[in-house]
């Protein structure tokens, strides 16, 4: 337990530039809180007392404000930072060394039994009020930005963003932009920007158009005007 907990203390001090000494992050820290709070139900879970392992996770939710459901499967080294809102599914899985920020949900889509949430490979970061829905596959290293929705596999050593989530970069080559967890672009707003410019243009064409035909019109009418004459 105390060889378990020493890992987990470094890892904050490794991960975490706030982090100033192992009793601050041991009273203070609630994403190391919760996450020993897990262990516990988690192994409760395992071995069949569903009930129990649930009351440790729900008072561990209302202390630290962080919902792991003990049937989810973690590997070793995450760190929570900050951690409010962040929620668990219970058939997660998690590789070693994952980084989550607040507001992270790693959830299911619908009410389908069997496998329902992701899968995170190792050396995983995911940012601040980020979505990764269904039983989809995160391959290791990879980054998904803030406030991105993933419901697609991600390859590894990717980067993320958006909503849907798209593929920023890709084995270190930029497709978009670099970026990391809180600068990347809004694709949302690119799609935006396209349909202003497609805008401009028909518009464009239109007044093309409309100014043709006020001109086929003015000589039509003088044609006509020619032929009263005659």
């Amino acid at each position: 337990m105390f060889r378990k907990l020493k890992e987990d203390i470094a890892v904050v001090k490794e991960k975490d530039p706030a982090a100033r000494s192992s009793f601050e992050i041991l009273l203070t820290y609630s994403g190391l809180k919760a996450v020993r709070s897990y262990r516990r139900a988690h192994w409760f879970y395992t071995h069949g007392f569903y009930t129990i392992a649930r009351i440790i996770s729900q008072r561990s939710r209302h202390k630290t404000g962080i919902e792991i459901h003990p049937g989810a499967q973690i590997g070793k080294g995450l760190f929570i930072d900050h951690g409010m809102g962040v929620v668990i599914g219970e058939t997660t899985i998690i590789g070693d060394n994952c980084l989550l920020y607040q507001g992270v949900t790693l959830g299911g889509t619908g009410k389908d039994k069997g496998k329902r949430h992701p899968t995170l490979g190792n050396n995983v970061m995911v940012g601040a009020g980020a979505k990764v829905l269904g039983p989809i596959e995160i391959g290791d290293n990879v980054k998904v930005a803030a406030n991105a929705v993933v419901l697609k596999p991600i390859p590894a050593n990717c980067t993320a963003v958006g909503v849907p989530a798209r593929v920023a970069v890709r084995d270190g080559v930029k497709i978009e932009h670099d970026l990391d967890h809180v600068h990347y672009p809004d694709p949302t707003m690119q799609d935006i920007t396209e349909l202003r410019t497609g805008m401009q243009q028909l518009r464009s064409e239109v007044d093309t158009l409309e100014h043709q035909y006020e001109v086929d019109h003015e000589h039509l009418e003088q044609l006509e005007q020619l032929e009263q004459k005659k």
